[in-house]
């Protein structure tokens, strides 16, 4: 198992980063002031679960900037997952450890699921177990990575009564897990452990030791919604940018630096872009296997053949960068350099230019299969010219996503970057 973080670890994160409001720098353009409290105002928004307040508030929030711009709004509605958790915890006699419910929550009620925890070897025992999984380490984010492809079937086939994933990664908390919306991904209900937290329970699988599983709560489904910019000028033509907009718990970098260069670019499209209809859109849904997007695809997008460009804010664009010490994880003034910069072939020259000396971004790929999150749907949609970032910032999908993954120095830098790079796709430079 990766050895995760100890308590210090956790003392320096509060102590060495943005455990104080994110702090304020020499002055500024109104638009790049507008993105340090654009990001205080996502991070204040708390959890942003599909459907949720926070993403529910954070829509309306952005609606509001949209009409103050000129854009015609529209809410495209739809039905996503959610859960309201009680009690999540595996307890072992007298020690009960807490973990992460993987979404859509399978609840089993306040008297949980009780049975042998089983080490997750293939072949899996059949009947009743609680299989325990202790993943490799990686920058998890869905139940469609490589490694767990096969996981459902192989869980279902062993009539496992649970499912118990440790999920190692580069923090030593729980990550939670992407998931198609339609069921419970593994069948059972399943508890996302954090590293830090498992050894109890790793060693209890290994000698077979009874357990209790209890994932607690209200689940179902709830409305959610897309949120829709337009301005149309009949031009026939029309430039596309999206962002997702929820995300588990409080995504302050997976999500904040997308959200806040979108609405920094609301303005500045409207007024530039006189040659072009313009299409704006923030997605709920996106823990569920970009439910959001896919609605929107299929239904409201522009036809690609009257498509000029797509640009696509993704995953951790410009989070916080962090170093592992003796101590513990130390924030670095620099951003994480686990981003993507992808785009059609013929736009790879002059995303080149426009974000060069950016790490991680510095070196653009041509769309292909590696491509992630919206991003990889658009693509796969036909859009003749598209290009995007996404990422894994190293706190992605944890509990500590909040204000110490943020310096708004790492996203004020990338707007003139994006709008250079899309007057170039447009030939407008």
């Amino acid at each position: 198992m990766a050895a995760g973080p100890s308590d210090p670890t956790r003392r320096g994160v509060v102590a060495g980063a943005a455990a104080a409001p994110l702090a304020a720098g020499p002055a500024l353009s109104q638009d790049l002031i507008s993105i340090r409290t654009d990001l205080e105002t996502w991070v204040a928004m708390g959890d942003k679960a599909s459907g949720g307040t926070g993403d529910t508030d954070s829509g309306a929030w952005m609606e509001s900037r949209l009409r103050r711009f000129g854009y015609r709004t529209q809410r495209q509605a739809f039905d996503a997952p959610f859960h309201r958790p009680g009690v999540v915890a595996l307890t072992l006699g007298k020690t009960s450890v807490q973990g992460v419910a993987q979404g859509p929550a399978r609840v089993t009620g306040p008297g949980g699921v009780t049975g042998a925890l089983t080490w997750g070897i293939p072949p899996f025992p059949s009947g009743g177990a609680l299989v325990v999984m202790d993943l490799p380490a990686r920058r998890w984010s869905s139940v469609r990575q490589a490694e767990l492809r096969d996981l459902p079937d192989r869980v279902r086939a062993s009539g496992a009564a649970g499912l118990i994933l440790v999920t190692n990664g580069p923090t030593g908390e729980a990550i939670a897990l992407n998931a198609p919306a339609e069921a419970p991904p593994f069948g059972v209900p399943t508890l996302v452990l954090a590293p830090k937290d498992a050894g109890p329970v790793l060693a209890a699988a290994r000698e077979g030791r009874a357990a209790r599983l209890v994932i607690d709560g209200e689940a179902g489904r709830r409305p959610a919604f897309n949120l829709i910019g337009r301005i149309d000028r009949g031009k026939g033509r029309t430039v596309v940018l999206s962002t997702p907009r929820s995300g588990w718990f409080t995504c302050a970098g997976e999500r904040g630096p997308g959200v806040a260069l979108w609405l920094a670019l609301l303005p500045w499209m409207a007024k530039r872009l006189k040659n072009h209809d313009i299409v704006v859109i923030t997605a709920s849904g996106h823990e569920y296997e970009n439910l959001g997007a896919e609605r929107f695809l299929h239904g409201e997008a522009p036809d690609p053949k009257r498509t000029a460009l797509w640009v696509h804010l993704g995953a951790g664009i410009a989070a916080r960068d962090w170093a592992q010490t003796p101590q513990g994880l130390e924030p670095l003034d620099r951003p994480d350099p686990a981003r993507v910069l992808m785009g059609s072939a013929h736009l790879i020259e002059p995303l080149k230019e426009s974000f060069a000396g950016e790490v991680g971004l510095e070196a653009p790929l041509p769309a292909g299969p590696a491509a992630a999150g919206e991003l990889a749907e658009i693509l796969k949609a036909g859009y003749p010219a598209a290009f995007g970032v996404f990422g894994a910032h190293r706190f992605h999908h944890t509990l500590l996503d909040d204000a110490r993954c943020l310096d708004p120095a790492f996203v004020e830098r990338l707007l003139p970057r994006f709008q250079a790079a899309i007057l170039k796709a447009l030939g407008e430079a």
